[in-house]
């Protein structure tokens, strides 16, 4: 199957989205850029939804890139840089309180593994965001399944590493269960079963360039955002309890939907190397559920009670932050409209 004609780009490439991106993208790449805190004050001034912010959200992704290595044109002299730190302190103070004052958050169950394994799974028994799967598995077109995997790729293509962030921060029972469910991540010592090569593999069997970031052009705020998340709770100490509780949600509900998604790629004619990727996680994801909501959240919870709060923050805002972002591409399809940003319109 073909892909739709679209251009990827590589950063170099990748257009600025406001003057805050502009400067984050020159400094980052040897250019001079002055007053980033100014412009980071002035784009959060002006801004009316700091997660659905396009120069924000494209500023935080290219930061965080920076302390991932992801995208190779970055200067790594520049990772710790004062005034990329300040200006990225800056940014994440606003989107943690905008996550915070939006998200609704359960109440607190007792600090042991049984309550908040329990209160775990009822808070995903309880999400009633979009059904992307069930579109995809029955409605979904050629285009947009291409779509699809260029949304998700700004993830995908770096899947378990903003999780990894929590390994040397956690101790005891949570860390070897975060090591447990990581290991299979990355493909239990098999380079060629990591996940992220999985889904690159995917990605070009369905016609799509496999290269990191060739899409961030083309998706919107709220998919950066999604990422973006992830990157702030897993790259701050003082949230370890947000990425762990995130993660524990993330690996709740993720084996039904990856079922829905290949079934619908089935139905659609892709291949085997297409649908691998989703296979592969209706059997793993339904092992790590139990594991990520007793073990790694309940064992965090019941060692460091005084984290249960994040944690339960952490799980309702990856259903949250991820139903918005699914919300959105249905939204779009179910218009009859593409859910990418137009190029033409920049």
């Amino acid at each position: 199957m073909s892909a739709p004609a679209l251009t990827p780009s590589a950063l170099h490439g990748i257009a600025a989205r406001g003057p805050l991106s502009d400067g984050i993208i020159r400094r980052l790449t040897g250019e001079d850029a002055d007053d980033l805190g100014a412009r980071a004050e002035s784009a959060l001034a002006t801004s009316d939804d700091v997660v659905r912010d396009d120069d924000i959200q494209l500023a935080l992704f290219v930061l965080y890139a920076s302390s991932y290595g992801s995208l190779s044109e970055l200067d790594p002299a520049l990772e710790w840089d004062p005034a990329l730190i300040a200006t990225r302190g800056l940014l994440e103070h606003a989107f943690e309180r905008a996550l915070r004052a939006t998200v609704p958050t359960p109440e607190l169950p007792e600090p042991t593994v049984d309550a908040v394994g329990r209160a775990l799974f009822a808070l995903a028994e309880a999400d009633t965001g979009p059904s992307l799967s069930r579109y995809v598995a029955k409605k979904a077109t050629d285009e947009q399944m291409h779509e699809f995997f260029m949304q998700r790729s700004i993830y995908t293509l770096r899947e378990a590493d903003p999780h990894s962030w929590a390994i040397p921060r956690l101790t005891g029972r949570p860390k070897a269960a975060l090591v447990e469910i990581q290991s299979d991540e990355y493909g239990g010592g098999r380079p060629d079963r990591v996940h992220a090569t999985i889904f690159a593999r995917a990605m070009r069997g369905a016609g799509l360039d496999d290269t990191y970031a060739a899409y961030v052009d083309d998706v919107p705020a709220i998919t950066l955002a999604s990422l973006n998340m992830m990157s702030m709770f897993g790259l701050n100490r003082r949230l370890v309890g947000a990425i762990v509780g995130h993660l524990a949600a993330f690996e709740m509900t993720s084996s039904i939907p990856n079922r829905f998604y290949a079934d619908g790629l089935r139905r659609l004619g892709f291949a085997e190397d297409v649908t691998d990727y989703f296979d592969e996680h209706v059997e793993a994801d339904a092992v790590h559920e139990q594991i990520a909501a007793r073990d790694l959240a309940g064992g965090l919870a019941e060692d460091r009670p005084d984290l249960l709060p994040d944690i339960m923050f952490g799980a309702a805002a990856c259903l949250t932050v991820d139903g918005w972002a699914a919300g959105h591409m249905l939204d779009s399809w179910t218009r009859g409209e593409s859910s990418l940003r137009e190029r033409d319109a920049r």
